[in-house]
């Protein structure tokens, strides 16, 4: 199924806006990507002037500067939404649209196949995210004033569907409304009907329908959706509850077949339908939740350390951990000539380092290496030339 592309078209107006920027304006962008290592620059240049000038460095406003930890929190979220992107075909498009990742296929498709895949990728992020419980609610945009002003409906039979609106469920829901004399004899209301009944048959395929509530009190407030719409919202547990944690939205969507044509000169329609997932949103839940139960967050991603207990071994640690890089290991030494074996291994710990090599006089003499396990503190002898194969080993099981 060809998608169009990460970029939601309404995030055309902001393209069209960040490409007739003046180059300064970008420039911004990148004094405050570097912010902490220019404001020091700047300011040593700008001490002799300071009576001349009133140059601040401030951080723009609607940004901030992220600590190691929130940036390897933010990749695995970025990463699993990118992934999950790629999965289904999507051709990536960079623009600035900082808050949010979207997926949308645009083009003439037979009815809600592109919607119930958008619904199935939502939900393949969500649990991969593994943020907990959710549900996604489907509804289509201001029932009763599109079934009335703009469909045609009867206003009788509008507040006949007014009754369902505090209704929500799947497939039986929508089997009632079927039933329902003063819906059934109305070919709209029959329609809608039909394509949300084919909605849950493609859902129901993708193994996803118990994740969607048809719910028609859900009301999305832009205007250029023009049929189904959708919300995910996670579900509190009472422990979450007590813990105070600020749920809600976090990704949503739906179809927008009139936006396209708004851009274009000509007025050529295209079809569309996308979601947008909530980046900064997970993103915040996710940090609140680590704080409060106190998880710890590996910042580099280093396998093997390279220690030695005595002094006068920084050559052979230097030739030591160049062939692990050159074996395409990560890996890591204390830049001292002398470090002490416990603060090597201390850091070690704290930084979550899986592995150490460890060499010494003895083991040269031997022609080995020990190779330490920093959650056990195992250590076995392996010979120096079957160390790289042996850690890749390692690593492969873990």
């Amino acid at each position: 199924m060809p998608p169009f592309g990460f970029l939601h078209m309404r995030a055309w107006a902001s393209l069209f806006g960040q490409l007739l920027r003046s180059p300064r304006a970008v420039c911004i962008r990148e004094v405050h990507f570097h912010s902490q290592f220019a404001e020091a620059v700047l300011t040593s240049h700008l001490k002799p002037q300071q009576e001349k000038t009133n140059f601040i460095i401030k951080t723009p406003k609607g940004t901030r500067d992220l600590s190691p930890q929130q940036m390897v929190v933010r990749e695995k979220i970025l990463d699993m939404v990118v992934g999950c992107f790629k999965r289904h075909g999507a051709k990536r498009l960079d623009t600035p649209a900082f808050e949010l990742k979207d997926f949308d296929i645009a083009g003439q498709f037979d009815p809600m196949i592109p919607d119930a895949e958008c619904l199935k990728i939502m939900c393949e992020i969500l649990s991969g995210l593994q943020l907990g419980d959710f549900i996604i609610k489907i509804s289509w945009k201001d029932v009763r004033h599109e079934m009335v002003a703009k469909k045609g409906l009867a206003p009788e039979v509008a507040d006949r569907i007014g009754d369902y609106v505090q209704c929500h469920g799947g497939i039986s829901l929508i089997e009632q409304m079927f039933q329902d004399p003063r819906l059934s004899q109305n070919k709209q209301a029959l329609d809608g009907l039909g394509d949300l009944k084919l909605l849950f048959e493609y859902l129901t395929l993708f193994g996803i329908a118990e994740k969607i509530s048809f719910d028609l009190s859900l009301a999305r407030g832009l205007d250029y959706y023009t049929g189904v719409i959708y919300e995910a919202v996670l579900l509190q547990t009472p422990a979450q509850t007590q813990e105070s944690f600020n749920v809600g939205s976090v990704a949503a969507g739906g179809r927008y077949d009139k936006l396209v044509g708004m851009f274009d000169p000509k007025g050529h329609k295209v079809p569309c339908v996308g979601l947008s997932i909530g980046v900064e949103r997970i993103f915040s839940i996710v940090e609140q939740r680590m704080k409060t139960f106190g998880q710890k967050i590996r910042t580099t991603e280093t396998q093997v350390f390279v220690a030695t207990p005595q002094k006068n071994f920084l050559h052979e640690r230097l030739k030591l951990i160049a062939e692990l890089w050159d074996a395409g290991i990560k890996a890591e030494l204390l830049y001292k000539n002398n470090p002490k074996l416990l603060t090597q291994l201390h850091y070690c710990e704290d930084m979550g380092i899986p592995l150490v090599v460890i060499i010494g006089e003895q083991e040269m003499k031997e022609g080995i290496i020990k190779l330490r396990s920093v959650a056990s503190r195992e250590e076995v002898a392996i010979k120096r030339e079957n160390l790289v194969a042996e850690i890749q080993k390692r690593l492969s099981e873990s």
